[in-house]
């Protein structure tokens, strides 16, 4: 009897142990935050709005940047929200599944950047359907259906790069392009920005090739060393985001070419050292703290019905060794 009660007591515990650790693994949340986030109040004692924030990546400091600019606009007018985005910026099958389990989770609004425009659509439609209010920011959404798009005038900023481009090269010769890819509004805008701003104000300048690295530094040094050991008379490649400019500066260094010009693209650490040793001659900055601080301030005002201007631009500057401590500049790089 006693030996029977004791492998009843033993079984009891074993049956307990085991619940517990159950739920204790229940609890954590994965990594990628895409679970639903716990409800949370306002200062009133509603349930908060909640507004996830789709990004188009997060290896990249400028994605931090963002974030910190959508958490500020989320203490500020007291809303809750996720940030989150695909490993690379080549995954848009795995961004596609993040804008899907969000639209799951009903939310108040969506701000969403896209990785591939036309791959994001149907589901973009459905949202409006469902009444929720999709903000674009950064490369934004190529349809009608976001009610506003966070983002810098990527074509005009590009312009200017190719304009600085020219002055630099003594405005003739051979250059190429490093993009991070031909499916964004951002990689798009930037590389015919620079490619007809060439081709209209600097004739004697020659765009001998384009190659698109998904934002990946290595992936884009490679195609950079490649280009410029195809294009022996190469004066200068532009470098259209964060990856693409210091995979740029990677393949020159490598290559022990520093004739080469590079003009950049963001403003993160590795290219304001780039331009602090010469290796790059200089860069557009965007204002990514801006971008993520509108992006969450328009879903707020879009789910209240307020009216909201079909573009918000965030602006963006020219810098290099003669700014980079400026004022102006400082409030916008992102070390």
């Amino acid at each position: 009897m006693m030996k029977k009660m004791k492998t009843m007591i033993l079984a009891a515990t074993v049956f307990t142990l085991t619940a517990s650790l159950l739920t204790a693994c229940g609890s954590g949340a994965p990594a990628s935050s895409s679970a639903a986030p716990a409800v949370q109040t306002s200062s009133s004692g509603s349930a908060k709005a909640y507004i996830p924030v789709i990004s188009k990546g997060f290896q990249h400091q400028f994605w931090q940047a963002v974030k910190q600019g959508a958490e500020k606009a989320a203490k500020e007018f007291d809303v809750q929200i996720t940030f989150e985005g695909p490993e690379t910026e080549s995954q848009v099958d795995k961004q596609i599944e993040m804008l899907q389990a969000a639209l799951d989770k009903k939310p108040t609004a969506i701000a969403f950047a896209a990785l591939d425009s036309k791959a994001s659509v149907s589901l973009l439609q459905k949202a409006k359907s469902a009444n929720i209010p999709i903000i674009g920011f950064d490369s934004g959404v190529d349809s009608d259906i976001p009610v506003t798009t966070a983002a810098t005038d990527n074509k005009k900023a590009a312009a200017l790069a190719a304009d600085k481009m020219a002055e630099k090269i003594g405005d003739a010769g051979e250059v190429a392009l490093v993009v991070h890819d031909q499916t964004s509004r951002t990689g798009v805008d930037r590389r015919d920005g620079f490619v007809e701003q060439m081709k209209a104000k600097h004739p004697n300048i020659k765009i001998v090739d384009i190659q698109y690295g998904g934002g990946d530094q290595l992936k884009s040094t490679d195609l950079a060393k490649a280009i410029i050991q195809g294009h022996p008379n190469l004066k200068g490649i532009f470098g259209a985001n964060e990856g693409s400019a210091i995979g740029v500066v990677n393949a020159v260094t490598e290559l022990k070419n520093d004739k080469i010009v590079i003009i950049g693209y963001d403003s993160g650490k590795a290219q304001i050292d780039a331009i602090k040793s010469g290796k790059m001659a200089g860069a557009i900055t965007q204002d990514p703290i801006g971008i993520g601080y509108w992006s969450v301030k328009a879903a707020v005002m879009a789910s209240k019905g307020e009216k909201v201007e079909k573009m918000i631009d965030t602006g963006f500057h020219w810098y290099d060794k003669s700014n980079l401590d400026s004022p102006e500049i400082k409030a916008l790089l992102y070390n």
